[in-house]
């Protein structure tokens, strides 16, 4: 079926999961050889990962220069999802912005790079070494392909914990279709570093984390009876004390009756906002690529259904395993938190604390929005905004949900009014989850963390269902899919 606006890409007519020969590590110990999702590990993580197996996957999704670049010398991308600066100006800023509705935006195709300054030259070698390593590690067996295509039953288990899914290729289907549903705005920079390494290495590392309400169907009962019934082809006990099993399908009864259920159903891209952006972008270039390959095509010749027309994605049931959503927190380098209380007291009610743990149970009973300021000196907690300086600075286009949510009011009244700056990720990093994490770096940053209580679940799904999206990293759910225990390249898939 033609493409909305670019005739040349297919589009799935509704959720497809497709079986892919999928990619494992064969070696003694799986869990040594996985790793959180790329934009959860610290420059610390990555020796940690390293130095718990040589073969560790993180070797190809946060890959260092051929030199041996230390730690400190990578890219910002690879640092709680800052962006890689110099790759930035490759992806064209249409894609979606910060701020700005974006549902039926269409990633535009990649722009020729100029000539590659010295930086950049040692960056774009990084993405060769994890390219040349893939490769080495298929001939070698260290990677070895599935015999037959498959969808994959994922199971994470641990104290009070239980989700199970299916990981497979996903149909790209257009964000105004309402297949697939984006929540959070993306940002060209991390979408320019994911695409330099899926380009390069013609692979897809690691799933992204879909969402859909499954409503306890065919697809929920049949991943229950695998992950209950069968013995697993994986199972890998992490040092998060999750336990991590898959299991193969390769029945086409069994496939059928599963695509059969979800056809109809929409997904919520929990996690993975920038990769999903990505796979459209990679799809771009790679119809363009053949296309301009092919002899004078026909006008009116239907595309050729590619790999890259499809994405490496865990499919989850939310009925039948409601996620846990969390809250991702700001660290404002350079500006002093006595500084930030200060601007602060102007339009909100500022409360001081001398000890942080004070202030956070203060912000779990305030009523939103509340946010607490924390770094050197304490801690202040904002409550009770100003009405009318709220409502004045609050996008009028924008619904009154949209409007309520915390990160929107952080985006649109604190930073830009209180603060005088805008929330793009050169000023404003992101740390998830850990409140402590982000202090230490208020702290080592001379800077404010901004903690925040996490969204509620039905605000996220409200908000994506009418359209509109949340600001970036507003949204931190899990639990998130281990990257390392199935991967996709196009060339086997």
């Amino acid at each position: 079926m033609p493409g909305m606006g670019t005739p040349e890409l297919p589009l799935p007519d509704g959720l497809v999961l497709r079986p892919f020969r999928g990619v494992r590590f064969a070696v003694e110990d799986p869990a040594k050889v996985t790793s959180p999702p790329y934009d959860l590990i610290s420059d610390s993580d990555v020796d940690a990962l390293l130095d718990s197996h040589p073969n560790n996957v993180v070797r190809l999704i946060l890959p260092r220069s051929p030199r041996g670049d230390s730690p400190a010398q990578r890219p910002a991308t690879h640092r709680q999802g800052e962006p890689e600066p110099s790759l930035s100006r490759r992806i064209p800023t249409d894609i979606t912005t910060n701020g700005s509705p974006s549902t039926d935006a269409e990633p535009a195709p990649m722009a020729e790079a100029a000539p590659s300054p010295p930086n950049e030259t040692a960056v774009e070698n990084r993405y060769t070494g994890a390219r040349d390593t893939l490769r080495a590690w298929l001939d070698s067996g260290i990677l070895v392909p599935d015999e037959a295509p498959a969808l994959y039953v994922y199971e994470q288990s641990g104290p009070g914990v239980l989700q199970r899914g299916l990981i497979g290729d996903v149909g790209l289907a257009d964000p105004g279709q309402r297949i697939i549903l984006p929540h959070e705005d993306v940002m060209p920079g991390p979408i320019a570093d994911r695409h330099a390494l899926m380009s390069t290495t013609q692979a897809n590392l690691e799933p992204i984390f879909l969402l859909y309400d499954g409503d306890h169907g065919t697809a929920t009962r049949v991943v229950d009876e695998v992950a209950s019934t069968r013995s697993p082809l994986v199972s890998a006990h992490t040092e998060d004390g999750l336990t991590h099993r898959l299991w193969a399908i390769t029945d086409t009864s069994e496939i059928d009756a599963i695509n059969a259920d979800l056809h109809n159903r929409q997904a919520l891209i929990a996690d993975g906002h920038h990769r999903y952006a990505t796979y459209r972008v990679l799809q771009r270039q790679e119809h363009a690529t053949h296309h301009r390959a092919q002899t004078r095509p026909p006008e009116d010749a239907e595309p050729v259904v590619g790999p890259w027309d499809f994405g490496l994605a865990l499919l989850v049931d939310s009925t039948a395993y409601p996620p846990n959503l969390q809250a991702i927190h700001r660290v404002i380098p350079d500006l002093p938190l006595a500084e930030a209380a200060a601007k602060a007291k102007g339009s909100w009610r500022v409360r001081d604390f001398d000890d942080l743990a004070q202030g956070l149970a203060a912000l779990e009973e305030a009523p939103e929005p509340a946010f607490l300021l924390a770094g050197e000196g304490g801690a202040h907690l904002l409550t009770d905004p100003d009405p009318m300086q709220l409502a004045r600075a609050m996008p009028p286009d924008r619904s009154e949900r949209w409007n309520s949510l915390n990160t929107s009011i952080l985006t649109e009244f604190v930073l830009p009014k209180v603060w005088g700056m805008r929330d793009d990720e050169q000023a404003v990093r992101v740390v998830h989850h850990d409140t402590d994490a982000a202090v230490r770096l208020a702290i080592r940053t001379g800077g404010t963390a901004v903690l925040l209580k996490p969204l509620a679940v039905e605000d996220v799904l409200a908000v994506a269902a009418g359209g509109e999206r949340v600001p970036r990293k507003s949204t931190s759910f899990g639990p998130k899919p281990r990257t390392g225990l199935v991967l996709r390249t196009f060339a086997i898939d």
